[in-house]
């Protein structure tokens, strides 16, 4: 995923600073609260957790650290590693939990992957063996991905780095978690699985694979890609990189989904949420059409409110119609969390080509499941 979102780039310039004051309308109404900046100066913080007393934690994923931020800005290091990526946290009963890997796509070091736990007495400990499991059942060995249907003698003509059709391969990237009393969940973006982690044994299973995500190839695509023209009309199935999950208050697990291939806007959003059944695996799409789902939390009312990474910021999804509302305008925002009626956010969340990383959180409030402000006053730039 961070191929492509290495070269993007947006700076934040504040007109809200933490605690600011939303004054009153032209007519002495006090005016809706606008969203705040809560803390910046984040390197890569790609998840985040809301805690206690206007707590949040963050992973900063490019630091391998996890950072704990109190509700006047303040950073606490939880956990730091040089050799490991720092991915989703959740925390539960006082305890904190979070994802750590090595090994993922590129990355020559050896597979391997599980959860650390965080005792309120800072004990720590690990569950689960994501490395092991994938590379024992490889989730998606089975799934084919590629193009359907090729005319006779169109697949010589591809390009030598895209083969015409392929099957899943060994992988494994845990990137999402959500924690019950029981199990933990996990959006594996490498292996293109959803995991369950016993709490109490670390026993690791595949509760479901995603389906490939199909891509219909226009003319324009194709040529901007370098395809031949026999590609043009023929359909495109994508892998299925979840990048979150959380537990629905029907018992399924939502997950968003990144499309394999480019994931910035070059061919539009082709995001989606699915549905999976804890219990027997069964798989069901919810929404699609998003651009870049990276972070995704629900409310009490059932609506979805997902990070959009290259899209334009927080947005709140309606379950049945899938219509979209933005409802915290900002660039690069990776990750979403509610705690009450507070919805926190990481943004700016990528480094900008030759600057500083300086990824922020911001909360905003909401009543009745819908947010007071649409629109921050806050200026991005690209």
């Amino acid at each position: 995923m961070l191929a492509a979102a290495a070269t993007a780039a947006a700076f934040l310039s504040t007109g809200t600073a933490a605690g600011a004051d939303p004054g009153k309308t032209p007519d002495g109404i006090a005016a809706e609260p606008a969203p705040v900046v809560l803390t910046g100066r984040l390197v890569g913080p790609l998840h985040l957790s809301a805690g206690p007393h206007g707590s949040v934690t963050v992973s900063e994923s490019f630091a391998g650290r996890l950072t704990r931020i109190d509700s006047r800005g303040n950073q606490l290091v939880l956990y730091e590693t040089p050799d490991w990526t720092v991915a989703g946290n959740a925390q539960r009963d006082g305890v904190t939990y979070f994802l750590e890997s090595q090994g993922a796509g590129p990355d020559p070091a050896e597979l391997g992957g599980h959860v650390r736990i965080i005792e309120e007495t800072g004990h720590q400990r690990t569950l689960g063996d994501f490395a092991g499991l994938e590379t024992g059942d490889n989730a998606d060995g089975k799934t084919r991905y590629g193009y359907r249907d090729l005319p006779e003698g169109c697949a010589a003509k591809l390009p030598p780095n895209m083969p015409a059709n392929y099957e899943g391969e060994v992988d494994s990237h845990p990137y999402g978690i959500a924690v019950t009393e029981d199990t933990i969940y996990v959006a594996d973006a490498g292996a293109n699985s959803v995991v369950a982690v016993d709490a109490r044994s670390g026993k690791t299973e595949t509760v479901a694979v995603l389906p490939p995500r199909p891509y219909k190839i226009t003319a324009d695509v194709a040529a901007s890609n370098g395809l031949p023209a026999c590609v043009v009309g023929t359909t495109y199935d994508f892998e299925a990189v979840p990048t979150d999950v959380v537990v629905g208050p029907d018992g399924w697990l939502y997950v968003t989904l990144l499309p394999g291939g480019p994931e910035d806007p070059a061919l539009g959003p082709r995001g989606a949420i699915f549905k999976v059944d804890p219990d027997g695996g069964e798989v069901k799409l919810v929404t699609e059409d998003i651009m870049s789902p990276t972070g995704l939390t629900l409310d009490d009312h059932g609506n979805l409110y997902v990070a959009s990474l290259f899209g334009e910021g927080v947005l709140r999804v309606d379950p049945d119609s899938g219509e979209q509302t933005v409802v915290l305008a900002a660039g690069l925002a990776a990750d979403v969390d509610i705690r009450g009626h507070t919805l926190y956010a990481t943004v700016n969340a990528l480094p900008g080509p030759g600057g500083p990383p300086d990824g922020h959180v911001m909360y905003v409030e909401l009543k009745d499941g819908r947010p007071n402000s649409v629109r921050p006053d806050i200026v991005w730039h690209t």
